[in-house]
């Protein structure tokens, strides 16, 4: 398999869209059609990076750790539709559509990961899908694999002032990723960390300060805690009950503000 086929056959999974809408919501469409899909080496030294203190930690795991003799991680990014990021304009709590994209969404989500996995293992190749495998945990805030830094590492975009990963496409929506032993020449990385941020680069933004209820964004930094606390007793009080679904995530810092839906320019201030 070569890289070309992977980007075909992630693209005509999510097209084919089995799973990819909301029943509840009258089949209201969940992500938009055509992914972004990219590639990292397994050996990038960035991946060592993360297991420093004040980046993830010493309980990130390598490539390797996933599959032996691993040699690359494949990426992609699910933007959310239009609908979907809409919804949740307006201030206060986050939209039903919102949440209930966010729960339905993972499940479409991790048939994507198991599609490409399951290819890949076909064609004969070790493959796994980190947040699939039963390895796979969190501690406190953060797990022991970052889709969004392999986003990072495989030249996808950048992180921002939210802490989201703003890729060609925005940052609202879901990543991905599959580590597998098939050598694919890596994609090409050409951003910093946080160079397609509008405040971080130009100190021009800074609108996901005010978008989120929480107060959990600061110019400083983003506190975690307080995101999760807003989200377990506000958010999740008030859909757990109505749908009888857990999801995480409140995502007015990813709504209404330029970075959604594409990479974002002074000029969407």
């Amino acid at each position: 398999m070569n890289r070309q086929e992977i980007i075909g056959l992630t693209g005509e999974f999510v097209r084919r869209g089995q799973g990819n809408s909301i029943a509840e919501l009258d089949g209201m469409k969940i992500y938009e059609d055509k992914p972004l899909v990219a590639f990292a080496s397994a050996r990038d030294p960035l991946y060592a990076k993360l297991r420093d203190e004040g980046i993830i930690g010493p309980h990130h795991l390598m490539p390797q750790d996933w599959v032996e003799n691993a040699k690359t991680v494949v990426v992609y990014f699910l933007p959310f539709t239009k609908e979907v990021i809409e919804s949740n304009y307006p201030e206060g709590i986050s939209s039903k559509e919102w949440y209930l994209s966010r729960y339905y969404g993972e499940d479409f989500n991790n048939a994507v990961r198991d599609h490409i996995a399951g290819v890949l293992q076909k064609a004969g190749h070790n493959a796994v899908a980190p947040s699939r495998s039963g390895k796979f945990e969190m501690q406190n805030v953060t797990s022991n694999w970052s889709e969004r830094h392999s986003a990072y590492i495989a030249g996808m975009g950048s992180f921002c002032l939210s802490y989201s990963f703003i890729s060609e496409k925005g940052c609202a929506g879901r990543y991905g990723t599959v580590v597998t032993d098939l050598e694919i020449e890596p994609s090409s990385r050409t951003k910093g960390l946080r160079d397609n941020c509008l405040y971080d680069a130009k100190g021009t933004c800074g609108l996901c300060i005010s978008r989120c209820p929480a107060g959990a964004i600061t110019p400083e930094k983003k506190d975690h805690w307080k995101c999760q606390e807003y989200l377990v007793t506000k958010v999740m009080a008030e859909y757990v009950p109505r749908f009888n679904v857990v999801a995480g995530g409140c995502g007015k810092c990813q709504t209404k503000v330029p970075c959604s839906r594409k990479k974002p320019t002074k000029s969407d201030l």
